[in-house]
């Protein structure tokens, strides 16, 4: 008996062992990226992305056709140290007779020992097309990026021995939204400007390129169907493309009950299983809750994600009935 305690506890200590080193090897290769000036740029992931998608695409400006607050609050892969924590919150309006929409969304985000916070003011022109509109957006911003590189305690290498401090990066997007009453589709870049973060032993410098073979492509749609008098179903897809990477296919589906209450289902290609619920505790108040299983090799080192989500309408035209906006 003593000596199968004996072999279970050397194998639990083996096995943290072996956690550990993946957990500090994956925050020592996050924070190499940038002394590495790697092209690959890291973009904050939603499950309930449809709920705010002003965060991808400028053009949603003003498409609520009021004005519109969402903020969206994601922890990933809780349980494994330096996983990415991310926060975003936007805010939109039309204006101008709703031929024009103006917005701002906020990101604060960590991943290991990098740090991101960032300001983005978006503008949309709106088209009139009988009952749809058509948007055509621009996105002006700033980020601002840091690397706390002593946390990686590499005392073999001086350039992991000096932190970055705050480096500031410009940030331009553009993008297509078209909204009828029952579908929409929308086509994004929302970084044109790669900001490289480039480490030496004596500090940290920002490199900004313009290069469309690093454009990160957004494709998103949705739709809804009545199923009934008290039951609607709407499906939405999130086409995540750049040159150099595999295509990321982001497919969810929910269904609404009595305009108050909706549940679903959502998977990412390569990367985690979802469900998500939510309701409409008023017509113009939203709230709704995620939760990512990892299907990656990551599965092993967390017990998944978990994201929450908040909005509100402002119903300032008196006159116009409110009933709960699907998208």
């Amino acid at each position: 008996m003593k000596a199968n305690n004996l072999i279970t506890n050397q194998q639990r200590i083996i096995q943290n062992m072996k956690t550990k080193f993946f957990q500090w090897s994956l925050i020592a290769v996050i924070g190499c990226l940038p002394a590495l000036r790697s092209i690959a740029q890291f973009d904050p992931m939603f499950t309930q992305y449809m709920f705010n998608e002003l965060f991808i695409n400028p053009a949603y400006a003003g498409s609520r056709e009021c004005l519109s607050i969402t903020g969206l609050a994601r922890e990933q892969w809780i349980g494994l140290d330096g996983a990415p924590s991310t926060q975003t919150l936007s805010i939109h309006a039309p204006v101008f007779n709703q031929k024009m929409g103006i917005g701002l969304t906020l990101l604060n985000e960590g991943i290991g020992v990098s740090k991101r916070t960032g300001v983005n003011l978006n503008g949309s022109y709106r088209i009139k097309m009988d009952k749809s509109w058509l948007s055509f957006g621009l996105q002006l911003g700033v980020v601002s990026v840091s690397e706390d590189l002593a946390k990686l305690n590499l005392q073999t290498d001086n350039q992991f021995m000096v932190n970055t401090g705050r480096k500031m990066a410009p940030n331009l997007g553009f993008g297509v939204y078209y909204n009828a009453p029952k579908w929409y589709l929308g086509l994004s870049i929302p970084r044109m400007i790669q900001n490289h973060l480039s480490t030496t032993s004596g500090g940290a410098t920002v490199e900004n390129n313009f290069n469309p073979e690093d454009f990160h492509y957004f494709l998103t749609a949705g739709s809804i169907h009545a199923l009934g008098s008290s039951v609607t179903l709407r499906p939405n897809v999130m086409v995540k493309a750049v040159s150099g990477a595999p295509v990321e296919l982001d497919l969810s589906a929910n269904l609404l009950f009595n305009d108050f209450i909706w549940a679903g289902l959502a998977y990412r290609t390569g990367d985690a299983a979802s469900i998500f619920i939510g309701a409409y505790f008023t017509k113009q108040l939203r709230f709704g809750y995620a939760y990512d299983y990892t299907l990656s090799a990551l599965q092993d080192f967390n017990t998944g994600s978990h994201e929450l989500m908040l909005g509100y309408d402002f119903n300032y035209d008196k006159d116009k009935i409110v009933t709960p906006r699907h998208f």
